[in-house]
């Protein structure tokens, strides 16, 4: 009935009306569709950008971390080298008075010896004679004068106090967790 109040024209812009509802309807479906798709997206992207800003805050931390345990390790190799320096110091320091002591008392009884060539006795006795004397001056003809025997043991006493501190020192371990030793 309505078709033939409907000329060819307006059968063609009622089909064309179908068509355009139809294309309407197709279109609010795909935007339904792509709405939901961007949702979707718009989550996944916030996701990564949460995991993004997690992850350099944990690099930030341990770098932190890290530059912590450095200053902790930096401070406990530097107490421990402070430690050897004392103690290689005390040490050379002790064996440098002993062996200038043991210097001095060497003299003094060269010194005695050479006052007093008797001996000291209750009984007064000859003192030696002069050719006597010579042996004892021959056997030092090969050693060092006092002054340079007490120069060389002394810089012997630094050499060895060197070495020992150099060893020391290599034996610190920088990366070692625990306290001092």
């Amino acid at each position: 009935m309505i078709f033939r109040f409907l000329n060819l024209q307006g059968v063609a812009g009622l089909a064309a009306s179908l068509v355009l509802v139809g294309l309407l309807l197709v279109q609010k479906g795909e935007t339904r569709h792509w709405r939901k798709q961007s949702g979707q997206f718009e989550q996944l992207y916030r996701g990564e950008q949460a995991a993004f800003v997690a992850t350099v805050e944990g690099y930030r931390a341990a770098a932190d971390k890290a530059r912590a345990a450095d200053r902790a390790a930096a401070e406990r190799v530097r107490a421990e080298q402070d430690a050897i320096n004392e103690r290689t110091n005390h040490d050379l320091e002790t064996r440098l008075a002993a062996a200038r002591a043991r210097a001095d008392g060497l003299q003094l009884e060269a010194r005695a010896a050479t006052a007093d060539p008797g001996g000291g006795g209750a009984a007064p006795m000859p003192g030696l004679s002069v050719a006597a004397g010579r042996p004892a001056e021959a056997a030092r003809q090969d050693r060092l004068p006092a002054g340079d025997a007490l120069l060389a043991t002394e810089q012997a006493i630094q050499l060895d106090e060197l070495i020992g501190w150099v060893r020391e020192q290599a034996g610190v371990d920088p990366n070692a967790p625990h306290a001092p030793r």
